[in-house]
Formats: structure tokens, sequence, C-alpha cells
């Protein structure tokens, strides 16, 4: 009898303690791990019950979601500029609600759409939608207002992650875009025009489809100047450019989107999401084209790398290319029109190390065709530094695997936009630097210098009159070279005041002001 009772015993305390372990476990796992494992476990325990079975209803799939896609309100600081200005992002503000740049010194506001993808209050949005906010809040779907903090911004992706200090959120189940196909039904969901939550319908219209709208300012500068042009075309060795780390590989759709929309989901019939809405291609600005969204799988990548490391590290390939068309440049001497071509490997880099050379044709990734940028930037854009990626290359007529193991930022010579507290950007500046090229050392004649990538209206460099695009060559009279250089001559300030130099085409400038 004793002995059965030692057993009853001994059987109770280890249920006991499995059902503790158990309970820490899952206690464990909603309060940490990844985004996917977040959606996971939630959704192991609230299963997406909805249909899709062949009828245009998507009834169940815009309930579903409703609940978790948010109203985002932003608050900006009051500008001093007057209406203008040539940044590719003008049409951003336009986008998500923020009427354009005003003349008058007086705060802004703009709004958005966010996407919640865990209960403990993580939502995804463009990085348009929350740059440069001195005040972000969401409204979720009961009418709660909460302020969010941003966790990180990333311009190369137009993608970030805010937080709001809520539990117990709806959240909405991330798909596979690589499983969206052209022709299927899809539902935008959304806050267009500061109304409350609406949901459009239309079909897919298109997979990996660039507009030139987050890499514009990169091609910009990296173009060719004549006298760069003349001497490619005299010794047929290309100067070499930066690395372009814009990743444009959008789903196009004809559901109905409009300003307010940006940050807000793009979901199947299922009621899965598969991209969140980030452009429109419109000649007014409204819904007269296309929207264009950013597949959720790059989108998982990104969020991910934030919660883990809290900016995104990103593999680069190491190559700058052209995509090949029926209407090639005439220094393009192929009768390829399919595929990257090469221009230059970079130095250091993994395609180096692989073996790639300039003239090469990129005509596969990981057995995959290419016909175009996106069908490489957006695959390699998921992976990490380290990882690899199987390269089938044309050289000589001949097709050849080359395998490349990524590298990070340093190795292509890109400095780092993930746009987190710790970032490229000098609050007490309110603007963000980059190293300048070794073409622009040539062509100014400088040995030194970092250029203003970016300005926040209402801060320091806006309220002075510094613009985007001018290279800092001296900072309290110290030269620098990089962001750290500039956070280092700061504090060498005299009777505190900073004092600026710096050149751009018009000639050579001295700005100085008060620490603020």
């Amino acid at each position: 009898m004793k002995k059965i009772l030692g057993i009853t015993v001994l059987a109770a305390f280890i249920g006991g303690a499995a059902a503790i372990g158990g309970y820490k476990l899952i206690e464990r796992n909603q309060l940490g791990g990844t985004i996917s494992e977040k959606q996971q476990l939630y959704f192991a325990n609230n299963p997406l019950k909805v249909s899709s079975a062949g009828e245009a209803d998507f009834t169940q799939a815009a309930a579903a979601v409703a609940p978790g896609v948010v109203h985002i309100k932003t608050t900006y600081a009051a500008s001093g500029k007057g209406q203008g200005g040539s940044s590719p992002f003008d049409m951003f503000d336009d986008f998500f609600g923020g009427g354009g740049r005003q003349a008058q010194r007086q705060p802004r506001a703009a709004s958005g759409s966010g996407v919640i993808i865990s209960q403990d209050g993580y939502i995804v949005t463009n990085n348009h939608v929350v740059e440069n906010a001195e005040k972000v809040e969401v409204i979720l779907t009961d009418r709660r207002k909460v302020e969010a903090k941003v966790i990180g911004r990333d311009p190369n992706t137009d993608l970030a992650l805010i937080k709001v200090n809520a539990t117990g959120l709806p959240v909405v189940k991330m798909g596979n875009s690589d499983n969206v196909q052209v022709g299927e039904w899809v539902l935008a969901v959304g806050y267009p025009l500061d109304l409350n939550t609406t949901v459009t319908a239309g079909i897919v219209s298109a997979k990996s489809r660039s507009i030139g709208i987050i890499g514009r300012e990169q091609q910009q500068g990296n173009q060719l100047t004549e006298e760069e042009y003349e001497e490619y075309r005299r010794t047929g060795k290309r100067p070499q450019q930066p690395v372009n780390s814009s990743i444009e590989a959008f789903i196009q759709t004809d559901a109905a989107i409009n300003p307010g929309n940006s940050g807000g989901a793009l979901v199947n019939a299922n009621g899965e999401l598969v991209g969140i809405n980030s452009a429109i291609a419109s000649q007014s600005g409204y819904n007269q084209g296309y929207g264009f969204a950013i597949p959720v799988n790059l989108a998982r990548k990104i969020v991910d790398d934030f919660m883990k490391y809290g900016s995104v590290k990103r593999g680069y390939i190491g190559v700058n290319f052209v995509p090949l068309s029926a209407d090639n440049p005439e220094e393009i001497k192929t009768s390829e029109i399919n595929g990257l071509y090469v221009n230059d490997v970079v130095a250091g880099g993994g395609a180096e190390a692989a073996g790639l050379k300039s003239g090469d044709i990129i005509k596969k990734v990981d057995g995959a065709i290419i016909y175009d940028s996106p069908d490489l930037q957006e695959k390699v854009g998921r992976l990490n530094p380290g990882d690899k990626v199987r390269l089938t290359v044309l050289r000589d007529g001949a097709l050849k695997d080359y395998t490349v193991t990524l590298k990070g930022e340093a190795s292509v010579g890109v400095v780092a936009k993930n746009n987190t507290a710790k970032g490229a950007e000098i609050s007490k500046l309110g603007a963000t630097f980059a190293p300048v090229s070794a073409a622009q050392k040539s062509k100014f004649g400088i040995a030194n210098g970092v250029v203003v990538t970016g300005v926040a209206e209402g801060k320091a460099f806006d309220s002075y009159g510094i613009p985007k695009g001018l290279i800092i060559t001296k900072v309290n009279g110290l030269s620098v070279n990089s962001v750290a250089d500039v956070q280092k001559a700061l504090p060498q300030t005299k009777n505190n005041i900073i004092r600026i130099a710096g050149v751009d085409e018009q000639g050579t400038y001295n700005f100085n002001f008060p620490v603020q």
C-alpha cells in the first residue's frame, strides 16, 4: 500500500513539474523569440478560421484581419522651410497623409497605417510613416490611443518596427509572399484619407516590381560624370561606384490604395499577410493607378533583425550591375537580353572571393532565373552576412556556378541606413551622414569628408540652412571622415559654438551656430 502511495505521489510530482515547466516555456516564448515564433505560438492557440473556396467572398478574411490593422498618427517639429523640396520621398509625404511641406513654422501632423504582428505590441509599418517624427501614436481598433516607440527603421526597404505598451492584442497572421500568384485576389486594409478601417479588393497584377522610388537618390549619386564617362570610353575601365543598397521587389496590385494606406496590410483571401502597402503610381497621388506592397517574407527578416540586433544585418554579394534588355547601353557588348550584367566587382567583397569578374552576366540565383534586379535583390535581402548563395554566371558563352559567401556593409563601403536610436543620425545636429567617395574627393580636391545624406526638419541643420548633399570636411576645426569622427569633434566647441566647414557644387561654406 505504501509503495502504491509513493508511486502516486511521485507521478503527481512529475506531472506538476512538467506542467510548470511547460507553462514557463510558453511564457518565455511569449516574452521573447523571433516574430515567427511569436506568430506560431499565437496561431496555435488561435487558429485562423477563414475559407476561400472558389468564391469571391472576403467577409471572413476582412473580419480576421481588420482588428489587427491600426491607425498611426505622427507629429513633427515646426518647419522653417517653404513649399518645395526635391526629395523623391516628398511623394510619400502625400501618400501617408502629410499634405506636403508647410510654409509656416508650425507643428505638422500626418497619418498612416500599421499591422500588429505580435500580442505584446510589435507593429510593422513603413519607414516613411514614422521617419523624423517627434511623436508616434497608435489608435487601436477599440479606439484606445497609445504612444509607440520606434524600435528600428530601414530606409533601404522602407520598413519600420514600432512597439506599444499593450498586451493581448489581435494579430495578423503572416503568410508566404513567395506563394503569391499574379491574378489572385488580395485585400488592402488600412486607414486611407484619415477614414476609419477600410477594406478594398483587387488582384495581384505583377510581382518583383521596381519603381525606382527607394533607390532614386542612390541611383542619381551613382551616375558617371562627363569626365568619368569619357575616361571609361577611352580606357574601358569604369570607376567603381558605391553599391546600391536599396531593395525594391514590390507586389503590384489594383486594390484601391490611397493616402493613409501606407504601412497597412495586403492580405490574401485566406486572411494571411502577404505585403506591407508602401507606394502608389498615380498621376494625381490618389487611386488612379496601382499600389505597391513590400513582400512579407522580406519584412519578416527586417523585423526579426530589429528585435534581435536592433538594426538590420544585410549580406552583400559585392557587385554593381545593369539589368539587361532589348535596349542595352552601347558600352555593354552582349546580345543577351536577360540577366544582370556585372559592371564591376567590389574589391574585398564576396563576389571577388568567389571568382566573379566584370563583364559576367548573372543568369540565376540558387537555380531561379533572373530577369531583372528585384529577382536578385529581394532574395539576397532576406539573407545575412555569412550566408551563401549560388549564382549561375554566363562568361565567354558558357554557364558556370559560383558559390558566394555574403559579407556585411563594410565589405562594400555602405554606411548602415538602419536608423535606430543609435543609427547614423546625430540627434544634436538633426542629420545623417555617409563617407565621401573617392570620386567626390577627386572632384572637389579634398582629402576627407562626410556627406550630409538627410536633414530632419526643425532640427539644427535645417534651422541654419545646412543642406542635404553638402560635404562636411571639418567640425570644430577637426577633419572628419566618418560619423564617429563627427561625434568625437562635436564636444570640441569654443564658447559653445559649433563650427562646420563644407563644400559642394556652389563652393565652400562655413556655418557657426550655438550648441542646442
